[in-house]
């Protein structure tokens, strides 16, 4: 009896000691230990990196702020993620935690072949080596294909003012502003990408416009081509001015045409009247303000719903780990990309190990200059550091949590972009699933319904005209959905009658060029691990004798499956129909014999814009697939660059190269990369911005068989309704329902500055 004691005993100890180690393993030190292996870095980690570059004298580096291009300088400065079998040595065997390293990027323009060099430079947090990280084989990174910096950005205003002083009284006639001693009605640019017609070249076709609110949709109708390839900034030149349809060899001959009346001008309409210049909230706002004007027919007098949160938030958020319900994961703003998560779980298990944000791109048509050179690959912009501060009640929920992100881009220092992300959960408006199951007889045997409750992880990219706003969203079925949305001004140029050709009218001056928006992301999915095969599934019909009637025959849909053993099979092509069901499976089988896997699910109106082999359409050979499939390797963890943008006709990565050894991805570590987009065509109701609603794209990745049953079941927010012959029907709840809440909102508050730390 005393051992059974005994034994009763050490076994209840031995439960104990599991039960504290299963606790363990979520607990906040061991989810912010094991997720900060993704992590972004710290201050104080890039000011480490950023001294011990500094501290290398053979590199001569400046300060990115000198105003001169010859000069060496870091650009960049970001995490760099360790191999992904480091990785899951770490996170799942318990072994060393991966070498911190961060990725270093220098411009060297003060030596007589100026290039640009990407290092590694680790351990953090204190830094002692660098290592070259060599561009892919037979790619080198071109000078030419450098990011535009604000250093450059100062020299190209310069010369643009020195450039087209012969031009003063004929901006002064036409537009009413100016570039010179202009105060409040100053001419400002935007610029557009390509830049030239050729490998090499840096040559910039810049829109003037007026300098007002919304000044993307106020075009002057000049444009000025630019070559700023030189290292010294006195070597530009204005090449050639495009104005109202009619090119110019340079502002001097625009301006001595102008003067000798053999120009077709357009006089633009004053938008700032004389005795309206100073503030007035009584002046008529612009077409491309959000000013508000007029009313609906039903005024709305009162503010809106809002979310609430009576205890609190119902998500964990330990430094960048996520858990909610059955969800766990990690995530990083990646300031080369953007947002990634990491080590996606649920209920315990790895469904992917990345899915990331690789690329954004716009391609447009027109008839200016401008508008008909504008292909804009959004990672040269710097993509995934626009990450402006998010407005509570507007960008996200109140009830948000906000992260701060922090940047090293075209700086001398860290810079600090508070409320950068947001974590929320939120009601979907719609139940997750319910029944009514009815008694056909005026009642029902029972109502059961679960509640729509989903978390998202939201940031945006604000490029220039244009605003991304990213979401992952969770559902507690375990639903992954990637998504974004579009919105922010609309890519415009001066309007001409042949303009509309390639765009719409949108005000007296205003074309709207259309354009095909298309982002590319990398999931990379471990479905019960990481030994995978891609298979797809499809309806087929058949046409058979009926039975259990000979005579008839009998027309019915049958299941066929396909496997797709290599790379290329897996290579969906634009205009070739894509599988409706496209499922990543593992080895193990569930309870009823079916392979457990996850479906991707994508939701798009994307189609091929460029021809294949098409000069720039090198830099974006992955839009030529709505899905490709590869088998995973260290030297393809990106489809892109940061310098595809600058030379889209020799860029350092070529996705299509991914394909080219058309590997076998049987029973092998698998990568998912998916295209998503839409054509917009623009329309007058895209002023003064263009709205999220029907501008939104992305996929979802849902469980297919991979569990026994819905696994939303171990959701408390189930409700079930039993009737009663007396009395009130009796409702079940697993949680206690709430009474009246009462809240005062958060005032709303706003700072909108990004700063050096």
């Amino acid at each position: 009896m005393r051992r059974e004691t005994l034994a009763l005993s050490w076994a209840l100890a031995a439960v104990l000691v599991l039960q504290r180690l299963a606790g363990a393993s979520h607990s906040p030190w061991a989810l912010r230990s094991k997720a900060g292996v993704f992590a972004d870095l710290s201050a104080q980690e890039l000011k480490a990196v950023r001294s011990f570059l500094w501290s290398q004298k053979e590199l001569r580096l400046e300060p990115s702020s000198a105003l001169t291009m010859a000069k060496n300088s870091v650009f960049l400065i970001e995490m760099l993620l360790p191999k992904k079998q480091q990785v899951l040595k770490f996170l799942d065997h318990g072994q060393r935690r991966p070498v911190r390293e961060a990725r270093a990027v220098i411009f060297f323009g003060s030596q007589e072949h100026p290039n640009v060099t990407e290092f590694a430079v680790g351990p953090l947090p204190w830094p002692h080596y660098m290592r070259k990280l060599p561009p892919r084989p037979g790619h080198r990174i071109s000078w030419a294909s450098r990011p535009i910096t604000f250093v450059e950005y100062a020299l190209l205003n310069h010369i643009l003012q020195e450039a087209t002083k012969p031009l003063h009284q004929f901006f002064l006639d036409t537009t009413g502003f100016s570039l010179h001693n202009c105060h409040s009605r100053c001419l400002t640019f935007t610029d557009v990408a390509p830049r030239g017609l050729a490998s090499g070249q840096r040559r910039t076709w810049f829109i003037l416009q007026r300098f007002v609110e919304g000044f993307f949709l106020h075009p002057t109708g000049l444009e000025v081509l630019v070559d700023h390839g030189s290292t010294d900034a006195q070597d530009w030149v204005v090449e050639q001015v495009w104005y109202n349809g009619k090119f110019y060899r340079s502002p001097e001959e625009l301006a001595q045409k102008y003067k000798d009346g053999e120009v077709d001008v357009v006089v633009l309409e004053d938008l700032l009247p004389k005795d309206q210049e100073a503030e007035s909230t009584e002046r008529q706002p612009l077409f491309s303000s959000y000013q508000f004007r007029e009313d609906f027919p039903s005024p709305i007098t009162v503010k809106g719903p809002y979310l609430v949160q009576p205890h609190g938030p119902r998500y964990r958020l330990e430094g960048n780990a996520v858990l909610y319900g059955g969800w766990r994961f990690a995530f990083r703003l990646r300031s080369s990309t953007g947002l990634q998560i990491l080590d996606v779980r649920f209920g315990g298990e790895r469904i992917a190990y990345e899915v990331s944000v690789q690329e954004a791109v716009a391609l447009y048509g027109g008839h200016t200059p401008a508008g008909m050179q504008t292909k804009y690959i959004d990672v040269g912009w710097g993509l995934g550091t626009v990450t402006y501060e998010l407005a509570p009640g507007i960008d996200c929920p109140e009830t948000a949590t906000f992260v701060d992100a922090l940047h090293y881009y075209d700086a001398d220092d860290p810079v600090h972009y508070s409320r950068a992300l947001c974590v929320f959960e939120m009601p979907t408006g719609v139940p997750l699933r319910r029944h009514f199951d009815s008694n056909f007889s005026g009642g029902f045997n029972f109502y059961a319904g679960l509640e729509g409750q989903v978390l998202v992880l939201r940031t945006t990219s604000t490029v220039y005209n244009y605003d991304y706003i990213w979401d992952f969203i969770f559902y507690p079925n375990g639903v992954m959905e990637a998504k974004i949305h579009a919105t922010g001004y609309v890519h415009a140029t001066f309007y001409t009658p042949e303009g509309l050709r390639h765009g719409t009218r949108l005000h007296t001056h205003l074309i709207g060029n259309m354009h095909t928006h298309l982002v590319h992301y990398r999931v990379d999915l471990d479905v019960a691990g990481t030994k995978n095969s891609f298979q797809t599934l499809r309806m087929k019909l058949e046409n058979i004798t009926n039975p259990w009637s000979p005579k008839h025959r009998l027309v019915q849909p049958t299941l066929e499956r396909t496997s797709h053993s290599s790379e290329r099979q897996a290579a969906f092509r634009f205009g070739r129909t894509l599988p409706k069901y496209l499922l990543f499976t593992s080895p193990q089988e569930n309870p009823w014999g079916h392979k457990r896997s996850y479906r991707l699910q994508i939701h798009s109106m994307a189609d091929q814009v460029l021809p294949p082999g098409w000069q720039e359409e090198q830099a974006i050979t992955w839009a030529r697939y709505p899905l490709a499939v590869t088998k995973y390797r260290e030297s393809e963890l990106c489809s892109s660059s940061i310098y595809n943008q600058n030379d889209p006709w020799d860029p350092p990565v070529v996705f299509e190269e991914f394909l080219r050894n058309n590997e076998n991805i049987e029973d092998e570590d698998l990568v998912a990369w998916v295209t998503v987009g839409f054509l917009h065509i623009p329309h007058s109701e895209d002023i003064p911005n263009t709205a999220t609603p029907g501008n939104s794209v992305g996929f979802l990745l849902r469980p297919f068989n991979f569990f026994r049953e819905d696994p939303s079941l171990a959701s408390r927010d189930t409700v079930i309704v039993w009737p009663r012959d007396n009395g009130p029907n009796y409702v079940q709840r697993w949680l206690p329902e709430e009474g009246r809440v009462c809240t005062t909102p958060t005032p709303f508050s706003y700072n909108g500055t990004y700063m050096p730390v």
